[in-house]
């Protein structure tokens, strides 16, 4: 399946926009604008190129502790593959590439597409303070809503803290603010100035957002991001603990610990059911991949906002980390990886990356059914993945544009193998 638009309007348009379908955020703006996705020949990529992505994909399913995997990659001069690979459950059933799954920090994007929406709309400054909205917070009054998105607000992580309560109970509702709280009770880093990755911030944004509309954060998705590009299978779920929808869904796994450390690879535990609450605005949003690659791909070329919105969303990115490279950059909601776009990250049972290349629309998602080596397994598998099918040649009656990447194959097939955390079964 091509990642073809199919948005949904909030006003009454004519038929002659059936192929640039008016964005419009349901918002009660009359304004309009409408998004053309950039064309995707209509072929498969090369045999070769297919047998590398599938090589490499194997590769961090052994790693990862996975069983499974379900991937796209779509090279608008070239080809697509987009596949189930593996097996889940106990019944050995294979994976298939209509399975549904949690994005884990892709979500995170979409969060701000959301305070992007508001503001465009006027119904919010994005330098409001984040106590206006906020409860609890009295602190943050120099942190605003746009410092939330950037990830420039010094907050930490939640994570460390309570791993293992979503590990051990699943299907416990959180209280957004009280899991944040795990996050905003550590240690503070320099705010406006650098980047820190803080799931907490995410979820206050969140909170925020609510708070500003009267509506719920899953109603705020649906309006100003999966309607208007018509992503039918993402959404941010209720509470109650499910599997993701819609049905089939890929089954998540953790592996536990084992005796002496490391984890036991040969017993992994099922935690496809769960609570969005676990990751809600930070990372709580389920989809496919072909969905996902639409996201992705609309979101690296701001499709949801007018042409040349301002301020620019990823115009005034900052180091990553602290040792980053130079193209390895981070705000919005999201990272920059070359000229790529798009976020990485796990949940309880997935880790799952998707990046985007505004200007040709070249796009890789990817998710793994096992969680126990984090996210970063998914980052590089997905930059490998861009890496291989970056060099896929033009298909007959296309030209490959002037694209590269900063960064090669094998440096990101060695990255994955450095961070495995199971090992291949032995032979014999």
């Amino acid at each position: 399946m091509h990642l073809r638009s199919s948005r949904r309007v909030r006003a009454a348009i004519g038929g002659a926009l059936a192929l640039a379908i008016a964005l419009t955020g349901c918002t009660g703006s009359e304004a309009e604008f409408s998004y053309t996705p950039p064309e995707q020949v209509d072929a498969k990529l090369p045999d070769d190129v297919t047998g590398q992505l599938q090589a490499a994909v194997e590769q961090a399913i052994i790693a990862s502790g996975s069983s499974g995997a379900i991937v796209g990659v779509w090279v608008p001069w070239s080809g697509e593959w987009v596949a189930g690979l593996g097996t889940q459950g106990k019944d050995g059933a294979k994976v298939t590439s209509d399975m549904s799954f949690r994005i884990a920090d892709v979500t995170r994007l979409m969060t701000c597409d959301v305070l992007y929406g508001l503001a465009d709309d006027g119904k919010v400054e994005l330098d409001a303070p984040v106590p206006k909205y906020v409860s609890g917070v009295a602190d943050l009054t120099d942190i605003t809503l746009l410092n939330l998105c950037n990830g420039t607000s010094g907050i930490g992580s939640s994570e460390a803290a309570v791993k293992q309560y979503w590990l051990n109970t699943p299907g416990r509702e959180w209280a957004p603010l009280q899991l944040a709280s795990f996050g905003l009770g550590g240690s503070r880093g320099p705010a406006h100035t650098a980047y820190r990755d803080s799931d907490a911030g995410y979820l206050m944004l969140g909170m925020a957002l609510e708070r500003i509309t009267g509506r719920s954060a899953s109603e705020l998705i649906a309006q100003y991001v999966t309607n208007p590009l018509g992503l039918e299978s993402t959404s941010l779920p209720p509470r109650e603990s499910a599997p993701p929808t819609p049905s089939p869904a890929l089954k998540g796994t953790f592996l536990p610990t084992a005796e002496g450390g490391g984890y036991d690879c040969a017993a992994p535990v099922d935690i496809t059911e769960s609570s969005s609450s676990i990751g809600f605005t930070d990372s709580g949003v389920v989809s496919t991949i072909t969905d996902l690659g639409r996201y992705a791909q609309a979101e690296a070329r701001q499709a949801l906002r007018e042409k040349n919105a301002e301020p620019a969303r990823f115009g005034a990115p900052l180091p990553a980390t602290s040792k980053a490279p130079s193209w390895y950059q981070a705000t919005g909601g999201g990272y920059l990886v070359g000229s790529l776009i798009g976020q990485h990250g796990w949940v309880p049972g997935y880790a799952t990356a998707a990046y985007s290349d505004p200007a040709t629309g070249f796009t890789v998602a990817v998710t793994l059914n096992g969680s126990s080596s984090g996210g970063s397994i998914a980052a590089y598998l997905s930059w490998q993945l861009a890496a291989i099918a970056s060099k896929a040649p033009a298909a007959k009656g296309q030209t490959a544009p002037d694209f590269g990447l900063p960064f090669t194959a094998e440096q990101y097939a060695k990255s994955v193998a450095d961070a495995a955390i199971c090992s291949p079964p032995a032979e014999g």
